[in-house]
C-alpha cells in the first residue's frame, strides 16, 4: 500500500507524464495511433499550435501549466486556496511569452480580465466553453490539499474553478467528480470500488448516471482496445471547437479506464494515450486518480526523469519544479493544514 506522500507523487506524476505522453497524438483517432505505434508507451517530441516549437519528449502542455499555478498557490499558502489566491499567482508567474506556446487562446482573454481587477470568481463568465475539461483535467492539487475530505474538495473546486468556468456549470460539476475521486483515493484503506462509490454518491445525478454507463462498458471490456471501441458508439463529436474535449466525455472515460486497470498508474497512462481523441486530458484524469490511490510505484523512473528534464529545458513553463518537488510541496502544505486544524481543535476543546 502506498503511503500518503507517495500517493501525492503518484497523482502529480501520473497526471504530468500522461499529459506529456498523450500530447503528440492528441486529437488522433485510435486507429491512427494503432497503425503508427501499435501501443504507444514512450514519451515523444511534438509540436502544438503551429508555432514551430519542437518540444522535448516529456514536455507537458496547457492543462499541466494550468495545474502548476494551482500547485504554487497551495504550496505558498500551505492550506486550501481560493480563486483570488490562484489569480494572484497568475498575475505573478504567467510569462508574457507563454501565450500561444503553453496556453489555449481563451486563456489569454481570462488573463487580460484577471489584470483588470474584477473579482476572480467572475472570470469564468468570460470563457465561452463552460462544458470543457479545462478544470477537470487540472484540479488534482485541489483534491490533494483536501486529501480524505470529499466535501472540502467539492467546495474548493466549485470555488477555484470559477476562474475558468461559470458557477455550477457542467464543467465544474465534472471537475468536482475528479476532485471527489482524488480526495477519496487518498483516504486510508481506499480501494477502486470505494473511490468510485464516493464519486457516484457525492456528485450530481446526471454526472453519476453518465459515469455509471461508462463503468458498465469497462466491466464488459477485457482491455483498453475493447473499451475504446465500446466508447465509439457513445462519444464521437466533431465539427465544433474543442469537440473532443468536453468534460463529460473525458471524465467518464477516465473513470472507466481507472476501473479497467484497477488503479495501476502506469497502465492508466498507457491505456489513455492509446484511446484516441483527447488523449492528454484523458491520461491526466485516469492516471491522476490512479496515482492518488496506488502511488507512483508502477511508473518507470525514466519517465519521471524525462519529464523533469523537459521541464528544466522549457523557457515557457510557469514552474520548473520537478515532479517530486511539486508533490512534496503539496504534501507539506497538507501537513501544515493538519497542524492548523489540530491546534484549533486543542484550543477550542477547552474553550
Amino acid at each position: 500500500m502506498a503511503n500518503l506522500a507517495d500517493k501525492f507523487l503518484g497523482c502529480i506524476a501520473g497526471c504530468h507524464i500522461g499529459s506529456a505522453m498523450g500530447a503528440p497524438v492528441e486529437g488522433w483517432p485510435y486507429q491512427r495511433i494503432e497503425a503508427t505505434y501499435g501501443t504507444l508507451d514512450q514519451l515523444l517530441p511534438y509540436e502544438h499550435y503551429g508555432n514551430g516549437w519542437r518540444r522535448e519528449p516529456g514536455t507537458t502542455e496547457d492543462g499541466v501549466e494550468r495545474q502548476k499555478l494551482i500547485i504554487t498557490a497551495i504550496i505558498e499558502k500551505r492550506d486550501r486556496v481560493t480563486a483570488e489566491d490562484v489569480r494572484a499567482i497568475w498575475l505573478r508567474d504567467i510569462k508574457p511569452e507563454s501565450a500561444g506556446m503553453v496556453s489555449e487562446p481563451f486563456e489569454a482573454t481570462l488573463l487580460a480580465m484577471a489584470k483588470s481587477g474584477i473579482p476572480a470568481r467572475d472570470l469564468g463568465r468570460y470563457c465561452d466553453y463552460a462544458g470543457l475539461v479545462s478544470f477537470s483535467r487540472s484540479c488534482h492539487p485541489v483534491g490533494l490539499i483536501n486529501a480524505g475530505d470529499v466535501n472540502g474538495a467539492i467546495q474548493d473546486i466549485l470555488e477555484v474553478g470559477q476562474l475558468y468556468q461559470v458557477t455550477n456549470s457542467r464543467g465544474l460539476q465534472w471537475a468536482a467528480a475528479v476532485g471527489i475521486a482524488i480526495a477519496a483515493a487518498t483516504s486510508p484503506g481506499a480501494t477502486v470500488d470505494s473511490v468510485l462509490e464516493a464519486v457516484i454518491s457525492n456528485t450530481t445525478r446526471p454526472v453519476a448516471d453518465e459515469i455509471r454507463r461508462g463503468l458498465a462498458l469497462a466491466e464488459r471490456s477485457r482491455d483498453f482496445r475493447e473499451l475504446r471501441a465500446a466508447f465509439d458508439d457513445v462519444y464521437a463529436g466533431h465539427g465544433l471547437p474543442y469537440a473532443q474535449s468536453y468534460a463529460n466525455e473525458v471524465v467518464t472515460k477516465g473513470m472507466a479506464v481507472f476501473r479497467l486497470v484497477g488503479g495501476d498508474t502506469r497502465k492508466a497512462i498507457v491505456a489513455s494515450v492509446n484511446f484516441g481523441r483527447d488523449t492528454d486530458c484523458l491520461a491526466s484524469v485516469a492516471a491522476g486518480i490512479s496515482g492518488a490511490l496506488t502511488g507512483a510505484g508502477s511508473i518507470p523512473n525514466e519517465w519521471i526523469s524525462q519529464v523533469d528534464r523537459a521541464t528544466a529545458l522549457s523557457r515557457f513553463t510557469n514552474s520548473q519544479r520537478t515532479l517530486r518537488e511539486s508533490a512534496d510541496g503539496l504534501h507539506k502544505a497538507f501537513l501544515a493544514r493538519l497542524d492548523k486544524m489540530e491546534e484549533y481543535a486543542r484550543r477550542m476543546r477547552h474553550a
